[in-house]
């Protein structure tokens, strides 16, 4: 069958990367469309949408400041009505400007707007991030950059800068914080506490953040810094400022950081601060092997634990006993399929430490990648890159996962499902209904058991509870934490040898 690729551009138009996404999907579901991207012009995301045929001539004279519309469509007359949708869902936020919901095109008339601000969340394509940044900073705003695909030595260059006019930059890639109680980008309610955070990851941030607030605790911050801000290229500028600023924060008690493993240098510079804290420190380098820690910290390897330690609760203690779950006869493999990439990082540590054989595309160190491995456990991050790109993220639009659920409930070797549910602002209004609908179509009556876990707080917008419930009326095992969920996992393979 032949089908028709059609393009058009809106000139000087931004709209930032997750709403565009959201955009993309509705596109993508209408009747006769194969494929559907809104993305801003920039060369990556030109090479994105050419390498998903969904770039012609036309939005090849796109610049980075304008807006590519793309649609592979199986007609014409398919491909006329998805383009007339996404002109109407473009149209709607300009609307919403022209009235009350006023929103400034500048950081200068932002500024201008409200002069009692004192943060900056940029979220425009990466090429223009850094400028952003920089004038933000250089008007006396801290800054937290949501933007990706930001060079390195730019982000390296930004912190010295900002380092330099007492400025914290948060990111670039910065998915998740908490600042004075206000959830920013992918975040969960949590109430109010004494306990600050310092996440070198989003969905690690998100799933101690939110275990604290289940344990009854509360939180002073949660300061997000980007992925790679503990790389020797920047040194861990952000994450020492972070640590800075709840050393001098009066409502901090304690600090909590979660990371991967940073390289050698830049742990030994984060530990040294850590010794000179006053306050106690949780470290959370996950994949890491035991470290020597200051005498007012205390290292932990997991998620859990790191949440476990900030409220005094005993290591490991489980929140409820786990299930007898059954596994099909002869099925010994587990297949995890995440949203959130620190949740695989933190399976991947547990099964490790059970002396399991594991691999995974995104391996914390000690486990080996997908190329490596010949057999065992694959647990994958779904949202990586390479399954991401031109594409929603797994939190944001659930369906990009169905593909591979499908396949691993189909699976005669796959055992055990293991899946993540992540809620929150940012994230899916009903992440745990859509799963339950691909699984009662799709789960057999000799079909793998499926073990989830929902991140999250009951104060969210999707409610944990109510999507706790969704997934175990359509019988899945759902763990309090990830951590249980693959510890349940692990057991419920054991018994099956």
């Amino acid at each position: 069958m032949s089908t028709l690729t059609v393009n058009d551009i809106r000139k000087g138009f931004y709209l930032d990367s997750v709403a565009l996404m959201r955009m993309s999907r509705s596109l993508a579901d209408m009747e006769g469309i194969e494929e559907a991207a809104m993305m801003m012009g920039t060369p990556s995301n030109r090479q994105i949408m050419a390498d998903a045929g969904l770039l012609v001539e036309t939005g090849e004279a796109a610049g980075g400041g304008d807006l590519i519309i793309g649609i592979r469509a199986e007609n014409s007359g398919a491909a006329d009505a998805a383009l007339a949708a996404a002109i109407t869902l473009l149209d709607q936020p300009t609307a919403a400007r022209d009235g009350e919901a006023w929103q400034p095109r500048t950081l200068r008339a932002a500024i201008k707007s409200a002069p009692e601000s004192n943060l900056a969340l940029i979220s425009v394509p990466g090429d223009f991030a850094i400028a952003e940044a920089r004038k933000a900073i250089r008007r006396g705003l801290h800054a937290m950059i949501f933007s990706d695909n930001v060079p390195l030595a730019d982000e390296a260059a930004l912190k010295h800068e900002a380092r330099d006019l007492g400025r914290l930059v948060m990111g670039p890639d910065c998915g998740t914080a908490i600042i004075n109680g206000t959830p920013l980008a992918f975040a969960n309610v949590v109430a109010r506490g004494v306990v600050g955070l310092v996440g070198a990851s989003g969905t690690g941030t998100q799933e101690v953040a939110s275990l604290i607030g289940q344990y009854g605790g509360g939180l002073s911050h949660a300061i997000g810094v980007g992925g790679r801000d503990l790389k020797s290229e920047v040194g861990g500028i952000s994450t020492l400022m972070a640590i800075d600023a709840l050393d001098a924060d009066p409502q901090t008690e304690q600090i909590v950081l979660i990371s991967k493993p940073p390289p050698a240098d830049v742990a030994t510079a984060v530990l040294n601060r850590v010794s000179a804290s006053p306050k106690p420190a949780i470290i959370c380098f996950i994949g890491a092997d035991a470290m020597a820690m200051p005498t007012n910290a205390t290292q932990v390897f997991s998620l859990k634990a790191a949440a476990q330690a900030a409220m005094g609760i005993a290591a490991g203690a489980p929140e409820t006993t786990a299930p007898a779950i059954s596994v099909p006869n002869g099925r010994t493999v587990v297949q995890g399929l995440f949203s959130g990439g620190t949740l695989c990082a933190e399976t991947q540590v547990l099964f490790r430490a059970a002396g399991q054989a594991v691999c995974s595309n995104a391996p914390v160190p000690g486990v080996p990648g997908l190329a490596e491995a010949n057999a065992g456990h694959q647990l994958l991050d779904l949202g990586d890159d390479e399954y991401t790109q031109g594409k929603p993220h797994p939190m944001i639009d659930p369906t990009v996962r169905d593909e591979t659920i499908i396949a691993a409930l189909a699976d005669q070797n796959i055992g055990v499902v293991l899946v993540d549910v992540v809620i929150g602002y940012g994230a899916h209004a009903d992440p745990a209904g859509h799963l339950a609908e691909i699984l009662s179509a799709h789960v057999g009556e000799n079909g793998p058991a499926v073990i989830a876990s929902v991140t999250g707080t009951e104060d969210d917008p999707q409610v944990r509870s109510v999507q706790m419930t969704k997934l175990q009326a359509v019988g899945v095992h759902v763990a309090p934490t990830n951590a249980d969920a693959a510890a349940w996992a692990l057991a419920a393979i054991s018994a099956a040898v």
